[in-house]
């Protein structure tokens, strides 16, 4: 049989529906197989096996009486931003590592209502502040890639790197991720997993721990296109608890998989073509064109003269949001108190050890580009750019179905190379915060190997609420590259 670890979603449902092994044998292969490996990728901050297990249970009792849901006996991992009931829940910062939270995100609660099954809780930048899974508190995620000849680690991207490292090393068959500024898509490109970073207003942000409420989105990592799709129709749903759900259907999202993209108009930015993107990196652009070309589509060039205001607008805005989403901790209701002579001095030593440096940096930065001073000058511009820059995507959608580019502008890089300095670690954002900024819908799709033997993403951006094209033309480019690499077991001998 084959190692029930390295099923995708798809197939392990079959299995179970065949009555090939059991939803206790499934999850069991994926507790043991993160004993093995959580020491040497530190990917699940939190393992909860007997909740899994009791879980499991419970799924094979609805299986056998045919009452299995979208997701029935689905082992999962959750990124750590999401509130889950009577379960630690700390968005990987000091200042929340004593919390758990009475009630239960949305979208787990959709997981949950399919059938999933719950292994744990996975490693995230603190508050998800970060591109490469280095600022959390409970300490790094290793990718579980490495450099062909090299033991050197790598990063696994951020700040969704537990989810994207657990899905790649076979720690869990899907895994929840959230996307402020790329951190589903960025990771899923480093580690060779698919990350959609769904509509905004697609998935309910209730019970989400807040970094940036207007860019904010959750999606799944997954190792397939199909995958993504039937993940994403258990996480989607209208929520009248978050003012900013979107009140629409859910649709068949796994029945647009396989559609052809003949008649299909692929745009190509010529923005995104930046200085300094590796080299590889544009072959495998030119590749997906021809790609989508053999299977029919019509490739057409396209200007989104904003693009290079993405980047800077981005780090105004985000900051901004989390300098007044972070308020609320204090120590007054929840998570770290550290004692103090008043009132004052309470916030200010809570605050201090509380939050590591990177969150500190971003929220420093957010309340001077809010304060008296200086909120027209940068806040209120950059909310401008961002008008702009949607509207350059609204008038090339005008034309074209979707648009591809590169997910990153580079393969994953070592720890500690960027870490250092802050400029060059927000440039790994550069293809992905436009997405956010417009509120669309993007996935990345592992495409290709780097010269250094790690994985390489391309990324479809499509119309808002139009993720059925983006799993068409994503499922053309997986298909046409036959990507079937995944990472050596090194961690096991670690």
């Amino acid at each position: 049989m084959t190692n029930l670890t390295d099923l995708t979603i798809a197939d392990a449902r079959k299995g179970l529906a065949a009555k090939s092994f059991s939803v206790v044998e499934l999850t069991e292969a994926h507790l043991a197989a993160i004993k093995a490996a959580n020491r040497a990728l530190n990917a699940y901050v939190l393992e909860t096996p007997e909740r899994a297990l009791d879980m499991a249970k419970a799924s094979d009792a609805r299986i056998a009486k045919g009452e299995a849901g979208a997701l029935e006996g689905i082992p999962l991992g959750i990124k750590d931003l999401f509130c889950t009931k009577d379960v630690r829940t700390t968005a990987c910062s000091h200042i929340l590592d004593r919390f758990t939270p009475p009630y239960e995100s949305t979208v787990t609660a959709n997981l949950w209502a399919a059938g999933a099954v719950m292994l744990g809780k996975l490693n995230n930048d603190e508050f998800a502040m970060g591109s490469s899974n280095e600022t959390s508190f409970y300490g790094d995620v290793v990718n579980p890639w490495r450099r062909e000849g090299s033991d050197a680690p790598l990063v696994p991207g951020g700040s969704s790197g537990g989810s994207s490292a657990a899905v790649a090393a076979r720690l869990c068959l899907g895994a929840t991720a959230t996307d402020t500024g790329g951190s589903i898509r960025q990771p899923a490109a480093f580690t060779g997993t698919v990350g959609l970073k769904p509509t905004y207003g697609r998935c309910s942000r209730w019970g989400i721990v807040a970094f940036a409420s207007s860019l904010d989105q959750a999606g799944p990592v997954t190792r397939s296109v199909r995958d993504s799709a039937i993940m994403l129709g258990a996480m989607a749903s209208h929520d009248p608890k978050d003012a900013t759900s979107a009140d629409l259907p859910v649709p068949d999202f796994e029945a647009a998989v396989g559609q052809d993209v003949k008649g299909l108009t692929i745009g190509i930015p010529k923005e995104y073509r930046v200085e300094g993107m590796a080299p590889e990196i544009e072959a495998l652009w030119q590749q997906g064109i021809v790609w989508l070309t053999e299977r029919g589509a019509t490739v057409k060039d396209i200007s989104l003269p904003h693009t290079k205001y993405a980047l800077p607008s981005y780090y105004i805005v985000a900051p901004a949001e989390a300098s007044s989403n972070l308020a609320r901790y204090d120590g007054v209701r929840y998570g770290l108190r550290e004692p103090g002579k008043d009132v004052l001095s309470m916030y200010e030593n809570t605050r201090e050890s509380g939050f590591g440096a990177e969150v500190k940096r971003r929220v420093l930065i957010g309340t001077y580009v809010l304060s008296a001073g200086y909120y027209d000058a940068y806040y209120l511009k950059a909310q401008k750019v961002r008008t702009l820059i949607k509207r350059d995507f609204d008038q090339a959608f005008e034309g074209v179905d979707a648009i591809l580019t590169p997910t990153t502008p580079a393969p994953a890089f070592a720890a500690g190379e960027k870490s250092g300095d802050p400029l060059e670690m927000y440039l790994n954002d550069i293809f992905t915060v436009t997405v956010n900024m417009a509120g669309l819908p993007g996935i990345s799709v592992p495409a290709g190997l780097s010269l250094e033997g790690t994985p390489l993403g391309l990324q479809v951006i499509g119309r808002a609420f139009d993720e059925e094209t983006l799993f068409r033309v994503g499922h053309a480019i997986e298909d046409a590259a036959g990507f079937m690499a995944k990472p050596q077991d090194w961690w096991s001998k670690a």
